[in-house]
């Protein structure tokens, strides 16, 4: 039976991608790939791109980056439908997202979109976060920790508060508001125990310490803070 697959490629590195994923894609007659921009190819793309069949036809897809929601909406809308038609005509169709499709992926809204129309099977992968944790060895959590995992774009009191109860926190998409972050932290003596990550298991990944920068420091988009309050502060 042709199905739609969601399928998580990892935080960068295509050695990261899971065996599962990668026989799914090359078992693939469609791929369509998210595009944030009108030309070139998205990292999720250039991931899994060694593990691309011959046979296999790729449809690059606009996704706006833009707080409207309907405008993002009606785009999810034709694409879905164009998905359900592919599928429908009995092809296996996949669509690659950065780290897990279920941890912030627009994925979950085409799925969200798709509904019961066709068979559909997700596919786990490395989440960023859990990548920055194994690239420092430092657990995420121990015996009765607690973790939270909060956008930078959440609410300032939603943050402050997952900050306040939690024992450690990941910060996700912190580029978009740093000087927030950075103040919450600073307020709380946290800046040496928040440990950045910018592009995870990618060529130019950087690894340090908030305290080591400003708040008014521009960081790459693919940016997670990981903030562990027993941490001793050394990376």
């Amino acid at each position: 039976m042709a199905t739609f697959f969601g399928i998580g490629v990892g935080p960068g590195d295509s050695e990261l991608m899971t065996v599962k994923a990668v026989h799914t894609i090359e078992h693939l007659d469609i791929l369509y790939t998210p595009k944030a921009h009108k030309s070139g190819t998205s990292v999720a793309e250039q991931i899994a791109a060694p593990y691309f069949p011959e046979s296999l036809m790729i449809k690059r897809r606009h996704f706006p980056m833009t707080n409207d929601w309907e405008e993002k909406r009606k785009s999810w809308q034709v694409i879905t439908d164009e998905i359900v038609a592919d599928v429908k005509a009995g092809k296996n169709v996949g669509f690659v997202t950065l780290g897990d499709p279920s941890v912030y992926s627009t994925y979950s809204y085409l799925l969200d979109l798709i509904d019961d129309q066709v068979a559909v099977e997700t596919i786990a992968g490395i989440s960023s976060f859990s990548q920055i944790a194994a690239e420092v060895s430092i657990p995420l959590t121990l015996d009765d920790e607690l973790l939270e995992i909060i956008p930078a774009t959440a609410d300032e009191q939603q943050i402050a508060k997952a900050i306040d109860v939690n024992d450690n926190i990941v910060i996700m998409k912190i580029s978009t508001n740093l000087p927030k972050i950075y103040q919450l932290l600073k307020k709380r003596n946290l800046l040496t125990k928040a440990l950045v990550i910018s592009n995870a298991s990618m060529e130019k990944q950087k690894t340090f310490r908030l305290s080591e920068i400003n708040p008014e420091d521009k960081l790459p988009y693919f940016s997670t803070v990981l903030v562990k309050k027993s941490a001793d502060g050394s990376v």
